[in-house]
């Protein structure tokens, strides 16, 4: 049996930092992590760059059941912190789009530096340790776990415990339900989970259209029950993809529509029209080939002006074009799916926070049990959002654990 005082489940983004914020303060910390490396979503994130955080963090960028319960945390350590513990550490990093910051080089350097932030400060980590049982001790007195690695069980009491482990997104780097085990287990309720950030996919006529485009991406408005993002969006075999499907997906629900204006920066109306003066001997889809690729032009030619596709612009009516453009800024498509938890960046839903302290995260109905990154119902937008919550809520729980 070994005694410890802070036991973290999950060595990812989360529960590396709070186990460094805890071992920094002196605590003897334990991660134990199921899976046979630690920080496999860090090294795959961001396409092996890690968006690591982002220039400009809000509580509105998250998406919880309570708008308010990030807001602590944010504060208490923002990405300002977490770019100065980069800064530190000589890492390269650049800024992209929408101020997402994302590693020069590679996302080992992120893991690497959170390793080497752990050993400074004798954080203990094994891997392949997957916990069997787990039990509050009689008086209030910590956690009891029986621990099976590689064959081997072995027993572990702590103080504290820190749930750290992720939630369903990706299971093959790791993502699984023990985390909703365990608050259920010690009477947590939880919010219906879902797969976000993910890519949408058609059964439709659609399905067609979008494997005869795979691989072509373009800016569009994309909007879905009120909420709108300007994003690239990425035509599938299966379906659309692209910053910006993954950002609508968290607002999509099955049986919605979406809708998709492909000339976010132009008006089709005008354009239109003033071209059949200007250019009255030219095609329709030779002028929109000018702003749209011409295998999409191709494509919507089909769908939304086939009668006129022969037809100069001269003989196109006026109230025609102005239906052509309408359709343009405003193609409706309903997903029949999402591709779900194999590709999906993030699990919406989670443990509920009205049962979770929004300062140190730890569970009001349990002394010294704690859930931190994205078992919680807290999940961010894409751009470094959900790595900064990982590093918000681990130091949080960290300085009190």
């Amino acid at each position: 049996m070994s005694e410890v005082d802070v036991i973290v489940l999950g060595a990812g983004a989360a529960g590396l930092m709070c186990a460094l914020t805890a071992a920094e303060r002196g605590r003897r910390v334990l991660v134990l992590e199921k899976s046979n490396k630690v920080g496999k979503k860090i090294l795959m994130s961001g396409g092996g760059r890690c968006n690591f955080t982002n220039y400009d963090v809000t509580a509105e960028n998250y998406i919880c059941s309570n708008p308010h319960f990030a807001k602590a945390a944010l504060q208490r350590y923002s990405s300002w912190d977490f770019i100065h513990l980069v800064e530190s550490h000589n890492i390269a990093f650049e800024e992209r789009r929408h101020g997402q910051l994302f590693c020069l080089n590679s996302a080992k350097d992120i893991l690497t530096m959170l390793l080497d932030e752990c050993h400074q400060v004798g954080v203990e980590i094994q891997t392949d340790s997957d916990v069997s049982r787990l039990d509050a001790r009689a008086g209030g007195q910590g956690f009891a776990l029986e621990v099976n690695q590689l064959g081997q069980t072995q027993t572990f009491h702590c103080d504290s415990l820190v749930v750290a482990t992720g939630a369903l997104s990706i299971p093959t780097l790791g993502g699984s339900d023990m985390g909703y085990e365990i608050a259920r287990q010690f009477g947590l309720s939880l919010v219906d989970r879902r797969a976000g950030l993910v890519p949408l996919m058609f059964s439709d006529a659609m399905k067609l259209l979008c494997e005869q485009l795979s691989g072509l991406a373009l800016e569009v408005d994309i909007s879905c029950n009120g909420y709108a993002f300007t994003e690239n969006l990425l035509f599938t075999h299966r379906g659309i993809s692209g910053p910006a499907v993954l950002q609508i997906s968290n607002y999509w629900h099955p049986g919605d529509a979406i809708t998709v204006d492909l000339l976010p920066n132009l008006d089709a109306t005008d354009w239109l029209l003033s071209a059949k003066s200007a250019q009255s001997k030219s095609y329709l889809k030779t002028l929109l080939g000018q702003s749209l690729a011409k295998s999409l032009v191709a494509a919507l030619g089909k769908l939304f002006w086939l009668q006129w596709e022969d037809k100069v612009m001269a003989d196109i009516p006026d109230s025609e074009l102005r239906r052509i453009a309408q359709q343009l800024h405003a193609w409706v498509l309903k997903p029949s799916a999402s591709e779900g938890y194999r590709t999906a960046e993030v699990t919406l839903g989670g443990v509920c926070t009205d049962e979770v302290s929004s300062k140190t995260m730890e569970a009001r109905q349990q002394s010294g049990l704690y859930f931190i990154g994205e078992v919680l119902d807290v999940s961010g937008h894409l751009g470094g959002f959900n790595f900064q919550w990982a590093w918000s809520s681990g130091y949080s729980a960290g300085l009190v654990v």
